[in-house]
């Protein structure tokens, strides 16, 4: 689409796995004269496959050229759009649902949306905009996360009145109106009535493509060519090509084969071709259950809940009920539901055979019975029997387009009035290389009573019989087994329950046997607004909800990204080459293969760099190409005519490599070689070695946090382009630092900085992974194109982007504490362990920032921190958002928690509370601050929360349920706003304002979703007293704006802010003479008379940060200019058989002063938030034993979606709050609120800790971040998770290291 300049539908991971290339596709259907309208991932839709159809991009919608749709506008207008990158995507799913169904349901829209990931926004006003879409909107309290529910009569703990004020007036919304849509092309109408149905074949480079349109043809192409796949959705097959390097010469598309789509049904069930996508299947099941009794839809039924968590519904609309069973997968949702269910297939090759769904028809991994000249034609789907039950259970990472961890389908049926089983189907995805029946246990079952003695059997014969290696791959060995018996006790639980529905058995369920279903997240927040001063002009916008100002553009795809900008003639494309070893040695680098490809321009190596070939930093050197230190470091580059010639030339590149000794992996290994970066650092205030043998207890402890992927929607990007003479350079870059790129590149070629010009129109998202790698990138990308004299563009693939960026730092923090009997904590000695990878980066500034908030809102007299670096053959990692801030804090409130366990007082209300500064503080560096608004953030959010009657109602419920717990948690943050470096706390802007009394702003600050453009737009606007209409930003450049510092540290709106203020303020006094002679006249009247009167109408704004520092030899300073306080609590449910939670409602208080806009930073805090829940109960990075990143896209690495926002979510400003250290009494939003997400987490292991204590166990005990299913489930030592048998650490090789 980039060939015709339709560049909003947006490449995010090329595997469907993200939904920001989202497109709605129109079929038309000759036999029912009907359009069907479905979501689809572009990155996986074959051009081939479309013949026929129409598609609709997010420029098909509306544009602001001619009208934007109500989607557009609604998400624009309700703040859902930050970085912009992903709401086409989000535009073109809801759009598609609107298309079929005017008036959604919230569930509708949560279902729309489940395939479409944001990284920015915390997804609460996405859904808020798509929400006013809905006919019916409901505030049932039970929907918004209430323990009890009105619905029964009784009391809630919620509010009974709510004033809601909102950050949008629904009134100003278009209507949305149907008639108006773009209808189906007549032409494509017109066709599919008349033109003969006729085989179409495409050829290309090095594929062939054929799509018949008989079953009989398909047969003969099948037998000609048995090895040719068949592809219906590319699902499967699209991702292997991509991503692993398959070539298929043929592929067969029997799309158009009617054969393939045909439903029968018949006395004993239903024929279902194996054509039919797997949302034509769902909505086949669901229109069929109310048509027959219950009994005789047992099988549908649990298919259908199955159905409705496969993937997303962009991935379920294309992929094929076929193609689901043949691909075979072990942990597949649907084959063991299928197998239990005595489901067939209708196969056909040299005739038709029927072949059932059984143990035998998985033979091994992606591999059945099935000859490869086989055809599955139909799935049979049978009635289910009087007296049989089926049911379908799973457990994967996340709730939703999550690939399962164990899946599992069971159906009983038994003998006519009794209780004794007559036969019995139990099979398990996700225990092995295929799908396995668990035969021995059903035989322990079968011909006896469903009672208790045969199920405690039967436990014992399923451990038995399905084992796992301690190595097996995908890990979670223990989870996996405990979650065989889990669900098997889950099937007993409903069985009995059916048993007494049909008198069989006269006993009642246990009340503590109540296996809840979670509740649909329909939020209806509350976010109240700051109150503007009744003074302020109606024209001044700051303190407004103003919309980010390229929400618009930003929603009809017509914002510019920098993969975006139009090729140029000669572009080329570069590919990397990176290292397959840890450590190693480079023995020979031939090249001469890809330089033989197609399209193949040339190989740039580290011997091509004119300038340095080396970027230092901190005192140390890291080689910009050929050097091996870890998987994933780049040792050359292709550049070639096109993205797929140059991957194919970077894949025939050949490397020889030569093992060094001990590569190194986990902070154990480095300690104990000494390897870090140096300087290690440490800080003391108190005696801690005396105060410890002064109190009452003392209680040492370790906690390990993993790293976390920033995963912004837009991967690293860069475009260089040489100008042509006197080695001039514009380099168009994804970078939250124009100026470190600027010199990075002329460094690398040798040249003057004032050769090269930085270029940053806006950033996919950053999160502070597009400062330093950024720049690397763009010197070797800058390499080529000197070298080429060509412009070259470089995209990173999800994948690789994953593999080479660098993550958050994971953290090993250990800790001794001494505290008294009433819960005053005395001394704390803690150390800290980050995990840098393989080059400095920015990591000593990290273990700065970790030692300096560790005692975040407490005042420990005695304190003692030490952070170290340690240096391993791991990628190295860089800053992300928080910048060791919630690492740092996370191991400080985690020892807070023992505490509480070792005294057995709660954590939040006791410990917390009594160890709190108060009254006039220091810290332990020696910087005095108030905690003033600290405590008003903690005391208003326990009386928004409604604290302590949600920990009574949570208490009740946890005495009434065995096996769902509740936990609650509160926590606060006091959170160091701007640079310790003080050189990085300065800001520069540049103001023109031109004849016609426009005017345009640039400054140093980069806009990647956090609303930078938009608030310097609002600053301007009060300084000059003019609308924001008349003020425009375009982008930041390193030409207009020199010697910029980096977008980072919450410290964006203040510096900038302050610069654009100092600009504009000059330059109204310059205004001064024309207004005092010409009062009444207008803006416009006075720019003209000034330019006449030669008054220079361009001006320059500087801002001269405080002058902070922080002296580590003294261990005292004034890193920050201010703190940014808050406090969040959080209510989870979780399911102590599978680990999985939900959180049931979260309030979040902020200070923030007085907000310039108070939708960009409730949006901020919401982001951030989210970004955090994922930090710390999601987000795994998974390395292999030889340390290659396993997590390299969003079908491993799961981020926060949809299903993942709290039930209720409310976010209030702190009112009343000053802060005369920024611009307009404001502070910085961007990080602090990111930590609020461990609120999350402990809440969990509050909900883990009743659980454990049913079964006697009591005190701390370890739940490390992030808290998965699978540690909490395991932590919550159920019967079922302690039937397991613990591996012997050291007697096997892991499949994925504990980093």
């Amino acid at each position: 689409m980039t060939s015709v300049r339709l560049t909003g539908t947006k490449y995010g991971c090329g595997g469907g796995g993200c939904g920001a290339c989202t497109v709605m596709v129109s079929h038309y259907r000759p036999a029912t004269k009907t359009i069907t309208h479905y979501s689809a991932n572009a990155c996986l839709l074959p051009l081939c496959q479309l013949h026929g159809a129409a598609v609709t991009t997010v420029e098909g919608v509306g544009s602001t050229r001619t009208r934007i749709h109500p989607v557009q506008e609604r998400i624009a207008k309700a703040h859902g759009s930050q970085c912009g990158f992903c709401s086409p995507g989000m535009v073109m799913s809801v759009y598609t649902l609107l298309r079929n169904r005017p008036q959604p349901a919230m569930d509708d829209i949560t279902h729309a949306l489940q395939g479409n990931l944001c990284r920015c926004t915390g997804y609460r006003p996405i859904i808020d905009g798509c929400r006013t879409f809905c006919q019916v909107q409901t505030d049932c309290c039970q929907a918004n996360g209430a323990g009890d529910c009105c619905l029964n009569g009784e009391e809630t703990l919620e509010e009974t009145q709510h004033e809601k004020p909102e950050l949008f007036d629904k009134r100003e919304f278009l209507p949305l109106d149907p008639t108006q849509e773009l209808i189906f092309p007549p032409e494509l109408i017109l066709r599919a009535e008349t033109a003969p149905p006729q085989t179409l074949t495409f050829r290309g480079e090095r594929m062939m493509w054929v799509s018949p349109t008989s079953l009989e043809e398909l047969v003969q192409l099948k037998a000609r060519n048995p090895e040719a796949p068949l592809v219906i959705g590319n699902t499967n097959i699209g991702p292997d090509i991509k991503f692993k390097g398959i070539l298929h010469p043929l592929i067969i598309s029997p799309t158009r084969v009617l054969d393939l789509f045909e439903v029968t049904q018949t006395p004993h069930g239903v024929w279902v071709g194996a054509g039919c996508s797997l949302t034509e299947v769902c909505s086949l099941l669901e229109k069929l259950l109310p048509q027959f009794p219950e009994e005789k839809t047992e099988v549908f039924r649990a298919l259908s809940q199955q159905l409705g968590k496969v993937g997303s519904l962009q991935i379920r609309n294309v992929a094929s009920l076929g193609g689901n069973i043949m691909i075979a997968y072990p942990n597949s949702d649907l084959n063991p539901v299928l197998a239990a269910g005595n489901c067939k297939v209708s196969v056909i090759s040299n005739g038709k055979v029927i072949v059932p769904l059984n143990q035998d028809f998985f033979v091994s991994f992606g591999k059945t019975i099935l000859k490869p000249e086989e055809i599955v034609v139909s799935v049979f789907i049978p009635f289910s029997r009087k007296g049989e039950l089926v049911r379908a259970y799973r457990q994967a990472p996340r709730k939703e387009s999550s690939f399962c961890t164990v899946t599992s389908g069971m159906r009983v049926f038994f003998s006519q009035g009794s209780s004794v089983v007559q036969d019995l189907s139990i099979y398990y995805g996700g225990m092995g290389p295929t799908t396995v029946s668990a035969t021995q246990t059903c035989t322990a079952i079968v011909t006896r009573p469903w009672d208790d003695e045969t199920l405690q059997r039967a436990y014992d014969v399923l451990l038995d019989e399905l084992v796992l290696p301690p190595s097996a791959p995908g890990g979670k060995v223990e989870f996996r087994r405990s979650l065989t018996l889990s669900f098997l006790f889950k099937f007993n639980l409903e069985v009995l329950q059916k048993l007494r529905e049909m008198v069989l058995i006269k006993h009642s369920l246990d009340g503590n046997n109540n296996l809840r279903h979670y509740l649909l997240p329909v939020n209806n927040p509350l976010l109240p607004l700051q109150h503007v001063p009744k003074d302020q002009r109606d024209q001044d916008p700051v303190g407004r909800p103003i919309m980010h100002r390229s929400a618009i553009s930003q929603a009809t795809g017509e914002a510019v990204y920098c993969d975006d900008i139009p090729r140029t003639d000669g572009e080329l494309f570069l590919a990397l080459v990176t290292s397959s070893r840890a450590h190693a040695k480079i023995t020979g680098l031939d090249v001469s293969q890809a330089l033989r490809l197609p399209g193949v321009v040339d190989v740039i190596t580290a011997k091509d760099v004119p300038g340095q070939k080396v970027r230092k930093m901190f005192g140390y050197e890291e080689v910009l190409l050929a050097e091996v230190s870890c998987v994933g470091q780049m040792i050359c580059a292709v550049v070639a005519d096109t993205r797929a010639h140059a991957k194919r030339g970077a894949a025939a590149v050949k490397i020889g490599y030569e093992d060094l000794p001990e590569p190194l992996f986990t902070v154990e290994e480095a300690s104990e070689k000494s390897s870090f970066f140096e300087p290690r650092r440490m800080i003391e205030k108190g005696n801690v070695a005396e105060a410890f043998k002064t109190v009452d207890h003392v209680h040492q402890g370790e906690f390990r946090m993993g790293g976390q992927e920033h995963f912004y929607m837009e991967t690293q990007s860069m475009l260089v382009v040489p100008v042509g003479e006197e080695t001039e350079f514009n380099a168009y870059v994804s970078t939250q630092w124009p100026t470190g790129t600027q010199d990075a590149i002329a460094e690398a070629l040798g040249i003057p900085s004032n050769r090269v010009t930085c270029h940053v129109k806006r950033i996919g998202g950053a999160f502070g992974g597009k400062v330093v790698k950024t720049a690397t990138l763009a010197c070797i990308t800058a390499v080529a194109a000197w070298k080429t004299n060509c412009a070259v563009r470089c995209v990173l693939e999800r994948g690789e982007d994953m593999l080479i960026s660098g993550a958050r730092h994971p953290v090993l923090g250990k800790y001794k504490v001494g505290f008294m009997n009433d819960g005053r904590i005395m001394a704390a000695d803690m150390q800290y362990y980050t995990n840098a990878g393989n080059t400095v980066d920015e990591s000593p500034l990290v273990v700065d920032k970790i030692l300096l908030h560790i005692d975040n809102a407490y005042n420990i007299p005695n304190l003692r921190g030490r952070g170290a670096a340690c240096r391993t053959n791991l990628p190295s990692n860089t800053a992300f958002r928080g910048f060791g801030v919630p690492q740092s804090i996370m191991v400080l409130e985690n020892m807070l928690n023992d505490v509480a366990m070792v005294l057995g007082r709660p954590a939040d209300q006791v410990i917390r509370e009594i160890n709190m500064y108060q009254g006039p503080s220091v810290t332990h560096y020696g910087l005095e601050f108030s905690p003033e608004n600290l405590w008003r953030c903690w005391d208003q959010c326990k009386e928004k929360s409604d604290y302590a009657a949600r920990r009574r109602a949570a208490d009740r419920f946890n005495q009434d349920n065995c096996w769902k717990k509740r936990g609650l948690a509160i926590v606060p943050i006091k959170y160091g706003i701007a640079f310790a470096e003080s050189f990085l706390n300065q800001a520069a802007a540049l103001v023109h304002v031109y004849k016609d009394g426009s005017v345009l702003v640039s400054h140093g600050g980069t806009e990647m979703g956090q609303g930078l453009h938009t608030k310097m737009q609002q600053v301007a606007s009060r300084e000059l007293g003019i609308p924001p209409s008349k003020i425009y930003i375009s982008e930041t450049s390193t030409n207009t704006v020199p010697n910029t510092c980096p977008s980072a540290a919450s410290y964006g709106t203040d510096a900038n802010g302050m610069a654009v203020r100092n600009a504009c303020q000059t330059l109204y006094q310059r205004l001064e003479p024309i207004r005092q002679k010409n009062p009444k006249g207008s803006w416009e009247s006075w720019v003209k008379a000034a330019f006449l009167d030669k008054i220079s109408l361009s001006a320059t704004g500087f801002y001269r940060g405080p002058d902070l520092y922080m002296d580590w030899d003294k261990m005292a300073g004034r890193p920050y200019a201010y703190f940014t306080f808050g406090a969040c609590f959080c209510e989870v449910e979780l399911d102590c058989l599978t680990g999985d939670y939900r959180a049931v409602r979260t309030d979040i208080v902020m200070d923030i002063g007085r907000s310039v806009n108070p939708s960009m930073d409730i949006g901020q805090i919401e982001g951030a938030f989210l970004q955090g829940l994922g930090l710390y109960t999601l987000e795994e990075l998974k390395f292999s034993p030889s340390g290659l990143l396993y997590t390299r896209g969003p079908s491993q690495y799961k981020i926060p979606a949809v299903c993942d926002v709290p039930l209720r979510f409310n976010v209030y400003l702190l009112p009343d709050s000053h802060n005369p250290h920024a611009i307009y009494s404001s502070k910085g939003i961007g990080e602090p609120s990111l930590f609020l997400g461990s609120s999350v987490f402990f809440a969990i292991k509050d909900a883990v800790a009743a659980a454990r204590s049913e079964s006697g166990l009591v005190g701390p005990f370890p739940l490390d971040s992030p808290a998965t299913p699978e540690r909490a489930c395991l932590a919550c030592a159920s019967p079922f998770t302690q039937k397991i048998p613990a591996s012997t650490p050291g007697s096997f090789k892991p499949w994925a290291l504990n980093i």
